[in-house]
């Protein structure tokens, strides 16, 4: 069985981007093993989804993202 969640575009992508440029997350929150190993689940999924981390201009599409996500959702 899985489960399917639905994001923004947006979201995905800063979370991608969260979950991708910090190898060091599960060991500053002192994760266990089941929760660190989720949250690797968690950006594969997002990796396999997402194709902004692969094209020339990710940093704008990031930088676009982050900002509709904070108009949208507030600081």
């Amino acid at each position: 069985m899985s489960v399917t969640v639905e994001l923004d575009p947006d979201v995905a992508l800063v979370l991608f981007e969260m979950l991708a440029s910090r190898d060091d997350l599960a060991e500053e929150l002192k994760l266990e093993a089941p929760e660190r190993n989720s949250l690797w689940a968690l950006e594969a999924a997002l990796e396999k989804q997402l194709v902004g981390p692969l094209q020339a201009d990710y940093a704008a599409q990031l930088n676009a993202a982050r900002q509709s996500v904070v108009a949208r959702m507030g600081t």
